[in-house]
């Protein structure tokens, strides 16, 4: 590429987001790319001309590796949502603007649904006013939700930590329960796909049976049938652990954190606020069993834990943001690198590149098949298709006994 590049990172943070930046940058090196901009928070900093030349803080392999050990978005991230382009071409005429002020051949975004339709829009509008600037999107999303990918970069680091905790979270729960069981319930993200909540499934094995239940938003959530299923497993185990997601809806379309404390926050992209499932229904459950009940919400824990990040997640990671560089150095646009699986086990996995409109704001749930029991369990195909995803693990480079981050200071 004879000109400069920028890269920004939008949405929800991930233990390996910055893994593809690391991989954007890397291929941009190799390519001999002048000047390698990074947007401080996303887009709308981009908007505001908030950039930073990303060798300034990664000079060395070093600090490549560091980057890779550090958790969320190293350059920020922002949720942000373009406007239309009919109505709203001067917004689109600074971002072009910008571009060419700082000689900038190629944009590449790193995020998930939302993200990509940002890619999708700055594409269409360079091919309407037939300008030459390049759009690549880097998958990235815990929610593992983007159609066509087998998978996203994200997922098997959240889906590890996830899974890590459960069995940590059980262990801890099975100490009591002399005279009665306790019920602990675990609310895992998740607004409309149970991808991350199905992740509770890999804590089973030899060591351990893992939840007694596990309650994905595909499915609509009855209460009462959840409360008579927790009291009859209550009747038969010394403990109870079951795992829900925190976009589960009621049938009359509530959410069920609406049943508590929930809140009124909606973002830009009108999503509301998702928090409080697991302490609404242990409040249910205490006040209609009589038994201890505990809430547990992973919250931003599940997309930070770089300290158990999988490393076949970090690889997969790097490799897509490196791949985008080499096909915005072949011309394309308008695209994203898509992960594809050719065996599980042994597990092998290629690369392919896939047009973005097929894939911006189309959310891919959990198949149907998969969810087993009523609607209270997956099946042993889901944990075949994410095992191998968790799998390795990338030492942290410790430092007073805790990890250390390559940190952006502006």
């Amino acid at each position: 590429m004879k000109g400069n590049i920028v890269v920004g990172q939008s949405g929800g943070p991930t233990a390996v987001i910055n893994s593809s930046l690391a991989g954007v940058f890397s291929a941009a090196k190799a390519l001999g790319v002048k000047k390698i901009y990074g947007m401080h928070h996303g887009i709308q900093g981009f908007l505001n001309e908030d950039l930073i030349d990303i060798s300034e803080y990664v000079k060395d392999d070093k600090d490549v590796e560091l980057l890779k050990r550090t958790p969320s978005a190293f350059l920020g991230s922002c949720r942000y949502k373009l406007p239309k382009i009919e109505g709203n071409e001067e917004v689109y005429d600074k971002i072009f603007e910008i571009l060419e002020k700082y000689d900038i051949e190629c944009l590449f975004y790193i995020g998930g649904n939302d993200s990509m339709d940002t890619i999708k829009m700055l594409s269409d509008y360079a091919a309407m006013k037939g300008k030459s600037q390049r759009f690549m999107g880097v998958p990235k999303t815990i929610d593992n939700d983007l159609p066509i990918t087998d998978h996203c970069p994200g997922y098997g680091s959240a889906a590890k930590y996830i899974a890590t905790s459960m069995k940590e979270i059980i262990r801890d729960n099975e100490s009591f329960g002399v005279e009665k069981p306790t019920v602990t319930i675990v609310e895992i993200m998740g607004r409309h796909a149970g991808w991350l909540t199905a992740a509770a499934a890999l804590s089973r094995g030899e060591d351990c049976d893992g939840p007694d239940m596990i309650y994905l938003p595909e499915v609509t959530f009855d209460v009462d049938d959840f409360v008579e299923r927790v009291k009859k497993l209550a009747a038969e185990k010394s403990s109870v652990v079951i795992a829900v997601s925190e976009g589960l809806k009621l049938a009359d379309g509530r959410f069920a954190c609406e049943l508590g404390n929930a809140s009124d926050f909606v973002d830009a992209f009108g999503h509301k606020q998702l928090s409080g499932c697991a302490a609404a229904l242990a409040n249910i459950v205490a006040g209609a069993t009589g038994l201890k009940t505990r809430a547990v919400e992973f919250s931003t824990l599940q997309r930070a834990a770089t300290h158990i990040a999988s490393l076949q997640d970090i690889n997969e990671a790097f490799s897509v943001g490196y791949l985008a560089g080499q096909a915005a150095e072949e011309g394309k646009t308008g695209m994203m690198i898509t992960i594809d699986v050719k065996e599980r086990n042994p597990y092998q996995v290629g690369y392919s590149i896939y047009d973005i409109h097929a894939i911006a704001n189309v959310e891919r749930p959990v198949p149907a098949e998969w969810i087993i029991n009523d609607g209270t369990d997956v099946s042993e195909e889901y944990v075949n298709y994410a095992r191998p995803l968790i799998l390795g693990e990338l030492t942290p480079m410790m430092v007073n006994g805790t990890p250390r981050h390559l940190v952006l200071k502006k």
